[in-house]
């Protein structure tokens, strides 16, 4: 279980103990942009403040007085009703052991359910210049398949690489008419050539 999932169960079970049912899904948890309010945080008590006709800072102190604080240093209220966790070390510290232990499958899920993907990326013109808008369009086109299979897709990439027709025939010609040129012959350049 993620640290986020063990936070929104004991909210969740917090909220029950004084009548108040949500699902896991409508708990929002946070990192904390800002280590001295904790290590994650959570905006329930605002979320319910409208349902339950009370203040987010009493919401937020009876989800608090009622939180199971096994693994978790405290819980505090900050202004406007904000819940603040700072987590215990060795709470932490039991996501590294589970990153180590499922290895290259970390992070893995099922959400895209095998549905098929197709990336197209790149696509560079092989008889015009190369630039970095292509070496960052393969580098970004490659992650996005890659979070896309981590994901659960069935990732199809796809690098279209113009190599028929016209265009690489003239290349083709205008390769062969520098070879012979390099031969000491004298060549008619290709009128459609690339020079």
């Amino acid at each position: 279980m993620s640290i986020e999932s063990m936070l929104r169960s004991r909210i969740q079970l917090a909220l029950a103990a004084f009548g108040v049912t949500v699902t896991p899904e409508t708990i929002i948890i946070e990192s904390s942009k800002d280590r001295s309010h904790g290590d994650y945080a959570s905006t329930i008590a605002m979320q319910l403040a409208k349902q339950l006709h009370q203040a987010p800072l009493a919401i937020a102190e009876k989800i608090v007085a009622n939180l199971n604080l096994d693994g978790i240093e405290k819980a505090e209220v900050a202004r406007p009703g904000f819940i603040n966790f700072f987590l215990k070390t060795e709470t932490i510290s039991t996501v590294v052991k589970t990153i180590i232990g499922l290895d290259q499958k970390y992070g893995t899920s099922d959400f895209g359910n095998g549905k098929r993907v197709n990336v197209e990326f790149v696509s560079a013109n092989p008889t015009g210049a190369l630039h970095l808008g292509h070496a960052r369009g393969a580098a970004i086109g490659d992650s996005i398949c890659r979070l896309y299979k981590k994901a659960g897709y069935f990732v199809t990439r796809e690098y279209y690489v113009n190599d028929a027709g016209n265009q690489i025939d003239n290349l083709a010609k205008s390769l062969y008419a520098r070879l012979l040129e390099a031969y000491g012959l004298t060549v008619v350049f290709p009128e459609d050539g690339y020079h």
